[in-house]
Formats: structure tokens, sequence, C-alpha cells
């Protein structure tokens, strides 16, 4: 530590330059060892190009002007050597001479005091040249559609969320950035589901499908699951299975009521968890229960992509329509409406209600009936799922899951009597 010190500025940004450069020059060196055609620089040739860039920020100073003509002129010599490669392969690539311009560009941020900047321009060059076999699988197995998928996710969260005005019009406090933040965070959890269950597909069974379709959407599970229970007759695999999807959703709701209203997640967090487990653990304990066919089922739905720019859309007016609603319930109404409100909403996606009674409460609701209402229409929508498992599985899938979700909805009820 006393010899760094001692040492000028200057050396300690020599030996990084040096140190950062001769990684990249040693990985390309390796892999002009193990290629069959000319490929430019190693060992020597980088750290030169890092000292160059070094030296050239040192003269230039702050005017841009030397150093600007000194980056043109390696990149020139990078030139003729990358019209050399193509003239002797057809395969040949750029790689070599882009990370030749980014180690000058490292030493000349070295120079210019940007240690941690240059550090993190070396280190990721460096990854990026090493990892090229994994790159390239990886990009091999994502497809263009999924590509599109994740550039919608972006526009969502990236370009239309920043512009939106964050304060409130009318007298039913409507704001337009929160409108939209609520939208971010259902497709954010939305999609990470998505994300795992494509990355997962074949593998993990009926009970990994229920954990990532019950965070994904348990409704949407449980259809497909009761179709599928109607022609392959795995009564207790899917029965516990749709009872699973239903747990996580509860799991769901806690992450939605903590990122937009702390006080109703901290009123409805321990019941929602408790009946998380229960649902999930005894979900699983009857999928462990033998049926008649001793065959392994693979999971073989697809999931459906959920950043549809329309499907964004029709939630965020779905969403106002609710704040709406609520409003001219509690106003009109009073608890009892809310509370019919809430029953309801659990025929279709609860997301929209729950979510505008977290901007509902407390301007408009006080949080026990905001909680009361969230719990009953969690409920509701498990009798309705029940109602679908029962409608659409073979007989006996359909009566044990309706069964089940009709006592998990039972349950998710008991919190309002102390939020009475």
């Amino acid at each position: 530590m006393e010899i760094y010190k001692q040492l000028p500025p200057e050396a300690v940004q020599i030996v990084l330059v040096l140190f950062l450069s001769f990684l990249i020059g040693l990985e390309r060196e390796e892999r002009k060892a193990a290629g069959t055609f000319y490929s430019f620089g190693g060992v020597r040739t980088f750290p030169l190009i890092g000292l160059i860039g070094y030296a050239t920020a040192l003269i230039s100073g702050p005017q841009m002007l030397p150093l600007a003509i000194g980056f043109l002129v390696v990149a020139g010599f990078l030139l003729v050597s990358y019209w050399h490669k193509i003239s002797t392969s057809e395969t040949a690539g750029v790689t070599t001479e882009m990370s030749g311009l980014a180690t000058f560009l490292v030493g000349a941020l070295v120079c210019y005091g940007h240690l941690w900047i240059a550090t993190a321009l070396g280190v990721a060059s460096l990854l990026l040249l090493d990892l090229k076999a994994a790159l390239e699988k990886l990009a091999a197995r994502i497809a263009p559609n999924e590509i599109l998928t994740f550039a919608k996710f972006l526009f969502l969260s990236g370009v239309i969320l920043p512009i939106l005005p964050n304060q409130e019009y009318s007298q039913f406090h409507i704001n337009p950035f929160k409108t939209w933040l609520v939208v971010v965070a259902i497709s954010t959890i939305s999609y990470l589901s998505y994300v795992l269950q494509k990355v997962t597909k074949g593998q993990g069974g009926i009970v990994l499908a229920a954990l990532l379709g019950g965070a994904y959407s348990s409704t949407v599970t449980t259809v497909v699951m009761a179709r599928r229970a109607a022609r392959e007759k795995r009564p207790h695999l899917f029965a516990g299975g749709i009872l699973i999807a239903s747990g996580v959703m509860y799991v769901r709701l806690v992450i939605l009521l903590a990122l937009f209203n702390r006080q109703l997640m901290l009123l409805l967090y321990l019941p929602f968890l408790v009946l998380a487990g229960l649902a999930v653990g005894f979900g699983w304990l009857w999928t462990r229960r033998a049926d008649k066919s001793a065959q392994d089922i693979q999971r073989e739905a697809d999931p459906k992509n959920p950043l549809e720019l329309m499907t964004a859309f029709l939630f965020a007016g779905l969403f106002l329509a609710m704040l709406v609603a609520t409003q001219l319930a509690v106003t009109y109404l009073g608890r009892t409406g809310v509370n019919t409100l809430a029953v309801l909403m659990g025929v279709s996606d609860v997301d929209p209600f729950i979510m505008g009674m977290t901007q509902a409460a407390p301007a408009l609701t006080a949080f026990k009936i905001a909680a009361a209402a969230i719990a009953i229409a969690a409920a509701s929508n498990n009798v309705v799922k029940g109602i679908y498992a029962f409608s659409l599985a073979d007989r006996k899938t359909g009566v044990q899951s309706l069964a089940m979700l009709l006592a998990l909805a039972a349950m998710g009820l008991i919190p309002l009597f102390w939020l009475g």
C-alpha cells in the first residue's frame, strides 16, 4: 500500500492500461492460435494500441480533435487488416478489429481519470470475446418473436412511462403515470413468468407449470390444466396443480400490494401468505397421490405472450374503469357496493380491480374496506376457477378441483372477521 502511494499517478494509469489491454490481447492470441485463417493482433499489439490511446489522450489534453484524429488513424490500420482478412476468408468477422478500437478507448479513458469506466469497458470486451460460443448458442435459441416481445416490454416501461404526467386529474383522482406504472408492474411479473416458462419448457412437469402459471395467470392455468385433465385422466395430478396455481396467485397479490400500497399489504400479507403456503403445500401433496395412469406427464402448454400492446392498453382502460366504478360505488352504495363490485370482478381478471383498490385507498375508501374488497375479489375468483375446472375437466378432476378451490375461497374470507 505504501508503494502504491509513492508511485506517480501516471505510473498507476499506465499499469492499468497495460493490464486491461494485455488481457484482451491474450484472449485474441488464444483465438488466433486456434483458428486457421489470418487474425489481427495479440499479446503485443493490443497493449500497444492501449498505450497509443493513453498517450494520444495525454497529448490532446482537453482538446478532443487530436484524440479523434488518433482514433481515426488506428481505425484506418484496423480497416486495412479487416480488408486483408475478408480477402482471404469468407467467414471472417470484424470482432477483433472492434476490440482494437475498444482497447484504444480504454487507454484514453484511463488518461482522463475514468478508471472505473475503463475497467468496465475492458472487462466487458473480454467477456464478450471469450463467451463467443455461449452467446452464439443463446442467439440461436432465441426466436425472433421473443426479441420483439422484449422490445415491447422496453417500449411499455422505457418509452411510454417516462413521458406520462405524474399528477391527478378530475374528481376520480386519475393519474396517468401511476396508471401506466400499474400496467408495467403487472406486465413485468407476467413477463418474468413467461420467460421462465419458455426457458423450462418440457422440464419440471405439471407442478412447475402450476407454479409458473400461477404467477402468470392462475385463471388461464386452471383452464389449460382442466382441458388436459379431460383428455389424460390424472385427477390428483391436475387438481393439485390447479390448487397450486391458485396458491401462487396470493403471493403475486402480496407483491403487487407491496409495490403500490404498503398499508394494504400490511393488512393482508400474513393471511395471504398463509393461504399461499396451505394451497401450494396441500396441492403438491395431492399431486403425489397415485392415479391409475403411472405414465409421466410432461408440460405441453406454450405460454401466450403477455406483452401484446393492445392487451396493455385494454388493461389500462379496465384499471381506469375500476377507479371510476369504485368511487361511484363508495359514493352512492357504500361498503356494500364495493363488496358487490369485488364479487363481480372475480368472474374475470381481478388484477384491474385490485390495482384500482390500491389507488383508491385511502383517498376514496378506508384501508380496511379496500383490504376486505381485495380478499373478496380473490375468493370470488377462486370460486369461478372451480366452476371452470368442473365444467372443462373430467368429472373426477372437476369435483376435486371445485371442492379444493371452494375451500380455499372460504378460507380467503376469514380476514373479513378482523377487517369488518
